[in-house]
């Protein structure tokens, strides 16, 4: 009886289709095609919107003075780069190569050093438990939100005391404090090292130094090329510190050098070409760094992104 309701109530199954007919079209969502098509005209407007300052320093730097006034804008003149680069660095007794190897020195070095710091504390944030931390690490994220115009002239005042203005420890020292690259060392680590593998290691008897260079830092590389990007394009881009700091032009980055150029553009307006040209060559060794650790630097983004 019951095999007998079964049977009647149930749904009977719809025609099969026949072997040789065709799957029938879904239909086409126009509105995802205008939507996709809205998304890529904003982001086409904002890449040349974006990318429109260096086409234009790579076009006007291919110019002498006569071209630059002659054919504003990007109004191609005659090629006379590798000119400009050979009077770029031989103005002044070659003062620019010295101001290249000046951002060179404050951003290597000082971006090697602050991002260990950096990796440091923010590791020792994340696999330590400790009275306070979350209050010193409070302290710590207070830092972010305090510009760094804000403290230059306490920094100064420091550095005055100390007999450090006017050398290279005056931008060096200041540039190794980075309180972001706190924050996002210790989000690495939460993300990279599991504390399993931390207990693993000090149960075969390594210490605490050995399993955080063995264990921790080769874990961590994604974080170190990421937190070195930060610090390097920072302290590349650095004008204010090295302003007060600084009074010695061989001192100088690249920035505040080219700024001081083009403060007396209307004096000595033969400077117009060397400036646009090293403008384009300042940029160089950004664009570098960014090509040769994108890899690294787009797998550190998405640390922590998936559990």
């Amino acid at each position: 009886m019951t095999m007998a309701v079964d049977t009647l109530t149930a749904t009977p199954p719809g025609p099969a289709p026949s072997p040789g007919a065709a799957p029938r079209p879904r239909p086409v969502r126009r509105s995802s095609w205008s939507s996709r098509a809205v998304v890529n005209t904003v982001l086409a407007i904002v890449a040349v919107y974006t990318l429109m300052p260096l086409g234009w320093l790579l076009v006007n730097a291919t110019k002498d003075n006569g071209d630059l006034f002659g054919n504003p804008g990007f109004r191609l003149g005659d090629f006379n780069l590798f000119a400009n680069i050979a009077d770029l660095f031989a103005y002044h007794d070659g003062v620019f190569g010295r101001w290249l190897a000046n951002s060179l020195l404050y951003s290597v070095i000082g971006a090697l050093a602050s991002t260990l710091i950096s990796l440091l504390a923010g590791f020792a944030f994340a696999a330590y438990s400790f009275p306070g931390r979350e209050k010193v690490y409070g302290l710590v994220l207070l830092g972010i939100l305090v510009p760094p115009t804000v403290i230059s002239l306490p920094m100064y005042l420091l550095a005055s005391e100390a007999g450090l203005v006017n050398t290279y420890w005056a931008v060096l020292i200041p540039s190794l404090v980075n309180p972001f690259g706190v924050y996002l060392a210790r989000v690495f680590t939460e993300a990279y090292v599991p504390h399993e593998t931390l207990e693993a290691a000090r149960m075969d008897g390594a210490g605490e130094f050995r399993a955080l260079r063995s264990v921790a830092l080769p874990m961590l590389s994604p974080a170190f090329v990421t937190i070195f990007l930060f610090t390097f394009t920072a302290s590349w881009n650095s004008f204010f510190l090295p302003l007060v700091m600084l009074n010695d032009s061989s001192l100088y980055p690249v920035g505040l050098g080219l700024f001081t150029w083009n403060a007396v553009l209307p004096q000595e307006p033969q400077l117009y070409a060397l400036v646009v040209t090293g403008s384009l060559l300042s940029v160089v060794p950004l664009a570098v760094a960014f090509l040769t650790l994108q890899r690294h630097w787009r797998s550190g983004l998405t640390a922590g992104a998936v559990k």
